[in-house]
């Protein structure tokens, strides 16, 4: 079983949470609470908007320009801040860790996650996630990226199984069930936020939570 890692296995809109009240901390004071709540929608724009892009100074350049800071950081520094303390802004839910454990008892388990080796890593040995998987890939480090097939035929290939023994699991329609699919993989769409799939893409089971991997109502059909 395969598995995406942001808003996956991660909650990153917790995460981005997290930044946002760092970057408070760090760069504005005497902030009144209706306007942190401002500020906070703003962040969470911004970054949706630049969301898969690895340089994230456009993040931060636009939330500084709609509320400077007290503390300016410079535009060349932005990308290192983002980098240093973005990964360490995740937790990993335990229910979720108890659910791959115990899935990893019956089936082999691995990540495919877009995005940089660096801060890919910083996140996963962070929440302390590498013992529990067989094995990791991520796209700047295997030289594929979600939704090209060939990333998902490359854990294919390092499992040593048939498209149609695996399963994936992961929250974006697109990259994770569509790309899945183009390998012949069965992809199940995780939905926490119970959205409406309008698209055509058809995911071979849709789940809320990682209990109901647990209870086989996916893992194994």
């Amino acid at each position: 079983m395969l598995f995406d890692l942001d808003d996956t296995l991660l909650n990153r809109d917790k995460a981005v949470d997290n930044l946002f009240f760092i970057i408070l901390e760090r760069f504005y004071k005497d902030i009144q609470h209706s306007v942190k709540k401002d500020m906070l929608q703003k962040f969470k724009e911004y970054d949706k908007r630049f969301y898969g892009f690895p340089d994230k100074t456009n993040v931060l350049t636009s939330f500084f320009d709609e509320f400077p800071p007290n503390d300016p950081l410079p535009s060349s520094d932005m990308q290192d801040f983002w980098n240093h303390q973005f990964p360490y802004c995740f937790s990993i839910d335990q229910h979720t860790l108890n659910s791959i454990n115990f899935i990893k008892k019956h089936v082999q388990v691995g990540i495919i996650t877009n995005g940089t080796v660096q801060r890919q890593k910083a996140k996963i040995m962070h929440t302390h996630l590498t013992s529990c998987f067989d094995f990791i890939f991520i796209s700047e480090e295997v030289g594929y990226s979600k939704p090209d097939k060939r990333i998902f035929e490359l854990a294919l290939n390092k499992l040593n199984v048939r498209p149609e023994d695996a399963l994936f699991v992961g929250d974006d329609l697109e990259k994770d069930i569509a790309g899945c699919q183009h390998a012949k993989i069965k992809g199940i769409w995780f939905n926490p936020h119970r959205c409406i799939n309008d698209t055509e893409i058809k995911p071979y089971a849709e789940i809320h939570s990682f209990d109901e991997l647990v209870k086989g109502r996916a893992l194994f059909d």
